[in-house]
């Protein structure tokens, strides 16, 4: 049974739990006879194992499952009688010596509880509403960055289905060059700076500018000698900060063409007849879709950031650790993904803490909310965002499947559809300013366009 509550601190709190030592070497005692009826040994018929052998075996695992369970048990009827609310786990540690009565084992069981949530006065919030658009020159740079990735490349000079690339025969901006260099420092050759037949793209930015600068102007069979003066920061710290002496070789010189804006660009697009205006009307949509949820995204932390500054609690130390660790497993298996070796990785928690804490702020922020707003996602809710999830797909009814199929996946949905009732619930009741943004900026293409 368990004795009254403690309190320690603002959240944490403290049961002391007794047990009847009698009552736990008899369970003890039953769940042994149940195990030496399977229980093997050398030279005895299993089942036939002398109690004590059986005993000497398995008595400290069957001891600690006993007290786990009775503890456990304990501490869950503690909680229920006591209308406590238990945030993460609690920490139990035996009594000894005095601290427990003749008789009895006892456990000191100390944990957090979930915190009071006050809101405050949502009608003086403040909360940015992001707006963009999509015009016909954002589909015109769509479309630009759409060919872009389709360019392909023909030697200068070769006559071919698209041209020879023009009169200009020396390497420019854009072009793709194939060169052999050799670089040394005081004259003598370094690991890495030598190259044969090296294929990139000049203006693309993946050689240094100087490097760049020099290939620039030359002619297929042309070299050129120039220094180069690493960065201090440069990746490579046996030459980092040093001057080294290049010698590039031009050796293949192609130019770069990009398909027209046609039917078959349509058609390479997936519009299957070729029409232009299908096109670009499936660009709109596909565009609008992507702004739509990205402006949805900059509103959404708009409001949480309101919540979080007109909303009095205290954080549970308990929830703050188990995001952590979440937060700290799911690091290591994206990295993992990508290739990485994590094995010997450090990953301290504290790089994860502040996330940790505001991801545990927001969640019971958001639950005291829509519990006190009645803002829970709908059945039909929740299949009208995964009716939009499947629109951006081929095959719509395999998406529906997907998500109706799992109850785990059909939570995160139903989690999605959740915040956004509280967002338009704190948009309805706060001051809104609209936010205009620049579509470049919203979409971070800047460097694309």
């Amino acid at each position: 049974m368990a004795t009254a509550v403690e309190t320690l601190d603002k959240l944490e709190r403290r049961i002391t739990i007794t047990l009847p030592l009698a009552d736990v070497q008899s369970e003890v005692e039953k769940r042994l006879k149940i195990r030496a009826r399977t229980a093997k040994a050398p030279g005895f018929r299993p089942g036939k194992v002398p109690m004590k052998m059986v005993a000497a075996q398995y008595g400290y695992q069957v001891e600690t499952e006993v007290l786990n369970d009775k503890v456990g048990r304990a501490f869950n009827d503690a909680a229920n009688e006591n209308n406590l609310r238990v945030a993460g786990y609690p920490k139990i540690e035996p009594k000894t010596g005095a601290d427990a009565a003749q008789g009895t084992i006892a456990f000191d069981a100390t944990f957090e509880v979930y915190p009071e949530v006050k809101l405050g006065d949502l009608s003086a919030a403040e909360v940015e509403k992001t707006k963009a658009e999509v015009s016909d020159a954002e589909i015109d740079k769509t479309i630009d960055i759409l060919r872009k990735q389709r360019v392909h490349y023909h030697v200068k000079g070769e006559q071919g289905a698209h041209g020879d690339g023009g009169a200009e025969q020396s390497a420019q901006n854009g072009d793709r060059v194939t060169i052999d260099f050799i670089g040394k420092i005081d004259g003598v050759e370094f690991q890495g700076g030598k190259a044969d037949d090296y294929a990139f793209v000049l203006g693309e930015g993946r050689m240094l500018l100087e490097f760049e600068a020099a290939t620039i102007g030359l002619k297929v069979g042309e070299s050129k000698t120039f220094p180069l003066v690493f960065p201090a920061d440069y990746h490579g710290k046996d030459v980092a900060g040093k001057t080294a002496e290049f010698t590039v070789t031009l050796k293949k010189l192609e130019w770069a063409h990009m398909p027209e804006v046609d039917a078959e660009f349509a058609k390479s697009l997936g519009i299957e007849d070729g029409d232009m205006q299908k096109m670009r009307e499936d660009i709109r949509k596909n565009l609008e879709r992507e702004v739509s949820n990205r402006v949805k995204a900059q509103t959404k932390d708009s409001v949480m950031d309101a919540l979080i500054k007109i909303s009095e609690l205290d954080v549970p130390k308990a929830l703050v650790d188990q995001d952590v660790e979440r937060l700290v497993e799911m690091t290591r298996q994206d990295m993992a993904q990508r290739g990485m070796n994590v094995k010997d990785m450090p990953f301290p928690p504290e790089l994860f803490t502040a996330q940790a804490e505001r991801r545990v702020r927001l969640g019971l922020i958001l639950a005291e909310v829509v519990k006190a707003n009645d803002l829970q996602a709908t059945p039909e809710q929740v299949k009208a965002q995964v009716e939009d999830f499947a629109q951006s797909y081929e095959d719509p009814q395999q998406v529906l499947k997907y998500y109706f199929s799992d109850r785990r996946r059909l939570a995160e949905v139903e989690a999605l559809v959740l915040e956004e009732n509280v967002v338009n619930y704190v948009l309805g009741k706060s001051k809104v300013t609209e936010k205009p943004v620049a579509f470049d900026e919203l979409m971070g293409n800047n460097a694309q366009a």
